[in-house]
């Protein structure tokens, strides 16, 4: 049995977002396509006597330690299960904060994956599993699984959509945090229709076409509390090669998606030359989960 593991959190992109509707509890319920990307944050999980979380890399100092969502994971799994949260968490922040890329839902996610395994949970903690999730909050049941979902519902509602292709993206975000509550709450005007995709896109560029037929709802009301949000999406869309420029999730980062892995490195080498404030980050999408993967085991007993 391994002492500890090491496990990946990819960050999380909506390529398109509708808000279909809204529940008594003011839960927004969404119609949207999920994948995730070969950037993650990365988690060592090891037993210990107590809690203990760490948190190292580029993004640790936006976060708060004891609130962070791989903290409440741990204690709410052990809750459910009646055994002491006895875990050492060490969190490579690699993603964002606030930023619309789902990186504490991530987090928590891998938590949840991590400790599935530090604790032997069978199949027969599935359903304790889930529910674990999705209370932490709406991504984490995607980020559970990070692989491309057709999302629904509150995020409970997850289907297998139809292959996704190959595709380098370049992230970029101003940075400037962007929380998902005063987004949601600007918000005007009617719900949207639910879009599903239901043809599989060959290619990068057929994939951007199905894309353009849907938006991101939460786009206008980001706008209107980040005004620098408007500015990337014109400056990744003038990028060479960009084939589709649009904002993942609430926000502020925002995507182009490209072909290939050179024209998204070259557009983000002339974009960070321009805004060195800026954070930028060529990547690729990982459809099948094979980014969340459990990296290697840390030591065996």
């Amino acid at each position: 049995m391994p002492a500890g593991i090491r496990v990946g959190a990819p960050a999380k992109l909506n390529l398109y977002l509708h808000v279909t509707g809204r529940r008594a509890g003011g839960y927004h319920e969404l119609d949207s396509l999920v994948t995730f990307t070969a950037l993650a944050d990365t988690l060592e999980i090891a037993p210990a006597e107590t809690l203990d979380l760490t948190v190292t890399g580029p993004f640790a100092d936006a976060l708060d330690g004891g609130g962070n969502l791989a903290g409440r994971a741990a204690m709410a799994l052990a809750e459910r299960l009646s055994r002491p949260a006895g875990v050492r968490i060490a969190l490579d922040k690699r993603i964002p904060v606030a930023a619309g890329l789902g990186g504490g839902s991530a987090d928590a996610a891998a938590v949840l994956r991590g400790l599935a395994r530090l604790w032997g949970l069978g199949a027969e903690h599935a359903g304790t599993l889930h529910e674990t999730a999705l209370g932490l909050g709406a991504d984490v049941p995607v980020c559970f699984e990070s692989r491309a979902a057709s999302m629904a519902g509150i995020g409970e509602a997850l289907s297998v959509p139809p292959p996704l292709p190959p595709c380098a993206v370049l992230l970029v975000n101003p940075g400037v945090p962007v929380p998902t509550g005063p987004v949601f709450a600007a918000r005007r005007g009617p719900f949207s229709a639910a879009s599903p995709i239901d043809e599989a896109p060959q290619d990068a560029s057929a994939l951007a076409a199905l894309l353009r037929t849907r938006r991101n709802d939460l786009e206008r009301p980001a706008l209107e509390q980040v005004s620098e949000i408007g500015l990337v999406l014109t400056r990744l869309a003038s990028a060479p090669g960009c084939l589709l420029a649009r904002m993942s999730g609430s926000g502020g980062t925002c995507f182009g998606l490209f072909e290939d892995e050179v024209a998204a490195a070259g557009a983000a080498g002339a974009i960070a030359r321009d805004h060195p404030a800026w954070w930028v980050q060529p990547t690729r999408l990982v459809h099948d989960g094979s980014a969340a993967e459990v990296v290697a085991a840390l030591a065996e007993e």
